[in-house]
C-alpha cells in the first residue's frame, strides 16, 4: 500500500510542478517578444522628432532690367547668387530654427524680406526681428539676378557664393567666406572677420581683403591688392600693379605682368615670372623668384633668397639664410647688383661670356673664403682689419668688364659657378610647371568644398 500510495500521487504531483514551469516559461517569453518592439518604438520616435526641424520657405520676384545693380543687406543668413537671362530678380528663402528651444515657432516668423525696385535696380533687405526669443535660426538666401548685373551684397553673419557675374561686384561679409566665379568686371571683396576668399578669374581691378582667411584667385587682368591679416595669397596672374600683403602667411603669384609689392611678416614668397620691378620682403621665411625681367629688391630676416634668372639689377638681403642667383645676362638698363648675407653662403651662377665687374667680400676670412670655378680669373686678396679681423676679397673683370656685381657675406662662403644653360632652362620649366600645378590643385580642392558648405541651411 505504501508503494501504491507513493507512486499514485507522483503522477499528478509532477503534472502540477509541470504545468507551473510551461506557465513560467510562456510568460517570461511574452515578456522578451515584446521588449524589442516597444524599444523600437522609443527609438524610432526620437530619430523621427531630431529628423525634422521646424522650417519655413517663402519666395518672390521682382521685375527689372539687365545691366541694373542688385543692393542685398541682411543681418544674418548665408547668400547664394545665380544668374539667368531673364529681366527679374528672383529670391527664394530657406528658414530653418532650432528644434530644441519653444520659442521655434517665433524665430521662423521672426524673420522678413523686403523687396522693391530702385532708381538703379532692386534693392533686398533682410532683418531679424524676434530678437527677445531663444535659439538658432538659420537662413539661406537664394538669389538668382540678369546675367549682366551688379553686385553690391553685405551679411553680417554668413558665407557669400556667387555664379560668373558681369560689372562691378561688391561681396562683404562679418563672419563667413566668399567664394565668387569668373567675373567679367571689377571686384571688392571683404570678409571682415576672418574668412577665407576665393575667386576665379576676374577681368578687371580686383580689391580683396580678409581678418584673417586664405586668398586665393585666378588671372586678374588690372590692378590687384590683396591683404590678409593671417592666411595665405595663392593668385594666378596679376597683369596689372600688384599689391600682396599678409601679416603671417606665404605668398604665390605665378605671372606679374607689372610691378609687383609683396611683403609678408611670417611666411614665405614664391614668385613664378615677373615682368617689371619686384620688391619682396619677409621677416621669417623664404624667397623664390623662378623669373625677374626688371629690377629686384629681395629681403628676408630669417631665410634663404632663391633666383633662377636675373634679367635686371638684383638687391637681395637676408640676415640667416643663404643666397642663390643665376645671372645670364647684364641687367637691363643700369644698375647694381647687390647680394648680401650675414650669416650665410652666396652662390652665383655666370654665363662664360657673360660682361661683369666683380666686387665680392668675406668678413670672416680668416673661417671662410671663395669658391671660384676656373674659367673665371678673379684676384683673391686679403685685409687684416684693426680689430684682428682678415677679410677676404675676390676682385676681376670679366669679358671686358660690365656692370658691378657686389656680393658681402659675414660668415659664410662665396661660390662662383659657369652655368649650363641647358640645366638652367630644365630648372627654369620644372619650376614653372611645379608652381601651375600647385595653383590648379587649390583652385580644384578650395571650390567644390566651398560649394558645397553655401548651400548647407545650418549657416551660422
Amino acid at each position: 500500500m505504501f508503494n501504491r500510495r507513493l507512486f499514485s500521487k507522483a503522477p499528478s504531483s509532477l503534472a502540477r510542478a509541470q504545468g507551473i514551469s510551461l506557465a513560467v516559461v510562456a510568460l517570461l517569453a511574452a515578456r522578451f517578444l515584446l521588449l524589442p518592439a516597444q524599444t523600437s518604438a522609443h527609438h524610432k520616435d526620437s530619430s523621427q522628432a531630431k529628423a525634422a526641424p521646424p522650417t519655413l520657405d517663402f519666395s518672390g520676384t521682382v521685375a527689372t532690367r539687365d545691366a541694373a545693380r542688385l543692393h542685398l543687406i541682411t543681418d544674418t543668413g548665408s547668400i547664394v547668387i545665380h544668374t539667368h537671362d531673364a529681366p527679374s530678380v528672383d529670391y527664394r528663402v530657406h528658414l530653418e530654427a532650432d528644434s530644441s528651444v519653444k520659442d521655434a515657432a517665433r524665430l521662423l516668423q521672426g524673420f522678413a524680406l523686403h523687396a522693391h525696385a530702385v532708381e538703379d535696380g532692386v534693392s533686398l533687405t533682410g532683418a531679424t526681428t524676434a530678437h527677445s526669443a531663444t535659439g538658432r535660426l538659420w537662413v539661406t538666401l537664394d538669389v538668382t539676378v540678369p546675367r549682366n548685373y551688379s553686385l553690391d551684397v553685405s551679411t553680417d553673419a554668413g558665407n557669400i557664393t556667387a555664379d560668373d557675374l558681369n560689372g562691378h561686384q561688391v561681396l562683404l561679409t562679418q563672419g563667413g567666406n566668399i567664394m565668387a566665379g569668373n567675373i567679367n568686371g571689377s571686384a571688392r571683396l571683404t570678409a571682415v572677420a576672418g574668412g577665407h576668399i576665393s575667386v576665379k578669374n576676374v577681368t578687371g581691378e580686383l580689391v580683396a581683403e580678409t581678418g584673417g582667411g586664405h586668398i586665393t584667385t585666378g588671372a586678374v587682368g588690372g590692378n590687384a591688392s590683396l591683404h590678409t591679416h593671417g592666411g595665405h595669397i595663392r593668385a594666378d596672374s596679376i597683369a596689372g600693379v600688384a599689391h600682396l600683403d599678409t601679416d603671417g602667411g606665404n605668398i604665390t603669384l605665378e605671372h606679374a605682368g607689372a610691378d609687383l609689392i609683396a611683403e609678408t611678416a611670417g611666411g614665405q614668397i614664391q614668385v613664378g615670372e615677373a615682368a617689371g620691378l619686384v620688391r619682396a620682403k619677409t621677416d621669417g621665411g623664404g624667397i623664390r623668384v623662378v623669373r625677374s625681367s626688371g629690377p629686384a629688391d629681395l629681403q628676408t630676416a630669417d631665410g634663404s633668397i632663391y633666383l633662377t634668372q636675373a634679367d635686371g639689377s638684383v638687391k637681395a638681403s637676408t640676415a640667416t639664410g643663404g643666397i642663390t642667383a643665376w645671372i645670364m645676362s647684364p641687367a637691363k638698363g643700369s644698375g647694381e647688383c647687390e647680394l648680401e648675407s650675414m650669416k650665410g653662403d652666396i652662390v652665383v651662377y655666370l654665363a662664360r661670356s657673360m660682361p661683369v665687374t666683380i666686387d665680392a667680400q668675406v668678413q670672416m676670412g680668416q673661417t671662410h673664403g671663395f669658391i671660384i670655378d676656373p674659367a673665371f680669373p678673379l684676384e683673391v686678396h686679403y685685409d687684416d682689419a684693426a680689430r684682428g679681423e682678415r677679410v677676404a676679397r675676390a676682385e676681376g673683370s670679366l669679358n671686358g668688364g660690365g656692370e658691378v656685381l657686389r656680393l658681402r657675406t659675414v660668415a659664410g662662403n662665396i661660390r662662383f659657378v659657369l652655368s649650363d644653360p641647358g640645366q638652367q632652362m630644365q630648372m627654369y620649366r620644372q619650376q614653372m610647371e611645379g608652381m601651375q600645378k600647385q595653383l590648379d590643385d587649390l583652385q580644384k580642392s578650395a571650390f567644390p568644398s566651398w560649394q558645397q558648405d553655401s548651400v548647407t541651411p545650418r549657416q551660422p
